[in-house]
């Protein structure tokens, strides 16, 4: 037979014990006061970090591998892929205080990148140089001349996608040899640069020429781009002296994104310069008289007509830049002498660095563009 044995219950009374709770709570809860201020204090000193890192000097580079083809006194030619024997597709960078990175940005996030990967087997890219003290009274003729140069290095013939101002020199290569483009790409490009009622087009409107010439004086001859980037950041100001901190402060913890912060920053914050007398060239003939839409501007010894222009032509146009409205980019179909029937326009939602470095419009438009390009 098994006996089971219990030991005896003693009943502790409690009541004459001392409570530990009533008389630690004060400690625990300061101890977690200071756990939590303390984190607070390393999270402000790793956004303060960041902060410093995202505005030092930076030197963005191109995503994609690519090689030096030549080099010109006003840019290096990035050559990308291999020739096929088609016709090479060049891409003329925006040349307006920021280096040509945006065109090829970031791994997964870069317009060339797309182009090589949906059919451009041979792409080009004009990285422009920032202007030194020596090229401060350069003009738009020797950028031009330069152009053709980098056109006969091809081998005279070239599809050119030009974006932003890299749009209206590449709108005006055209017009001066028309045999040397056989498809035309305009996005965010100021063709109509008097069209509309942009932020951008008000500026320069109600802004005496006297000002820019004061701003190049000041620049030593050359358009700093420092001055640029800030008037580019005062177009904005809620986002780029509040927003974009306030974010960062937020997801300081998140790796992907300080990452990508980081890349942007690199090409933002980096500006280049530009010669004085391009730039004032470019303020009074192109945005402040509008000679390029208007027939008169005189470019390489002639006088330039958009209806010169007969290749196919494509027109992307952002639905909410307010650099360079819709309508500034579109109105060209009118303007030149391309069959209706061979010009394709497109509106797309965001605003204007969206349209080269933008997710959603690089999955969804430039591979219907790179395929349009290679099109018999």
């Amino acid at each position: 037979m098994t006996t089971t044995s219990h030991a005896p219950h003693v009943q502790q009374d409690t009541s004459r014990m001392p409570s530990a709770v009533p008389l630690f709570w004060p400690m625990a809860l300061a101890a977690e006061a200071f756990k939590e201020s303390q984190q607070l204090v390393d999270k402000n000193l790793r956004f303060l970090e960041e902060e410093a890192r995202l505005h030092a000097l930076h030197h963005p580079r191109m995503a994609t591998r690519n090689s030096e083809r030549i080099k010109l006194r006003t840019l290096t030619l990035r050559e990308y892929g291999h020739s096929d024997g088609g016709i090479p597709t060049l891409v003329v960078a925006p040349y307006a205080g920021h280096t040509s990175v945006i065109a090829d940005y970031y791994a997964g996030q870069s317009l060339v990148e797309t182009l090589l990967a949906n059919g451009v087997a041979h792409v080009l890219l004009t990285d422009w140089h920032s202007a030194t003290e020596d090229m401060k009274d350069l003009e738009i003729d020797n950028y031009l001349a330069d152009l053709c140069v980098v056109i006969d290095e091809l081998g005279g013939l070239v599809n050119l996608v030009g974006l932003c101002q890299g749009g209206w020199i590449s709108a005006m290569m055209a017009a001066r040899f028309p045999d040397k483009v056989a498809r035309l790409v305009l996005a965010g490009s100021p063709i109509d640069a008097g069209a509309g009622a942009g932020p951008l087009k008000q500026m320069v409107d109600r802004t005496p020429l006297g000002f820019y010439e004061d701003l190049v004086r000041a620049g030593g001859g050359l358009m700093r781009g420092s001055f640029m980037l800030q008037g580019w950041k005062n177009m904005h100001p809620d986002e780029h002296y509040f927003t974009e901190h306030v974010d960062l402060f937020q997801h300081i913890d998140d790796p992907v994104y300080v990452a990508k912060r980081e890349t942007f920053a690199a090409w933002y914050e980096t500006p280049v310069d530009l010669p004085g007398r391009w730039y004032l060239q470019a303020i009074r003939h192109i945005f402040k008289d509008n000679l390029l839409a208007r027939g008169k501007y005189q470019a390489l010894g002639r006088i330039l007509d958009l209806k010169d222009i007969s290749c196919p032509l494509y027109l992307l146009a952002g639905e909410r830049d307010d650099i360079t409205t819709p309508e500034q980019v579109l109105n060209a179909a009118r303007l030149v002498g391309t069959p209706a029937a061979q010009i394709t326009q497109r509106v797309v939602p965001g605003g204007h660095i969206g349209l080269f470095m933008g997710g959603r419009t690089l999955a969804d438009v430039w591979p219907q563009i790179a395929r349009w390009l290679v099109a018999p």
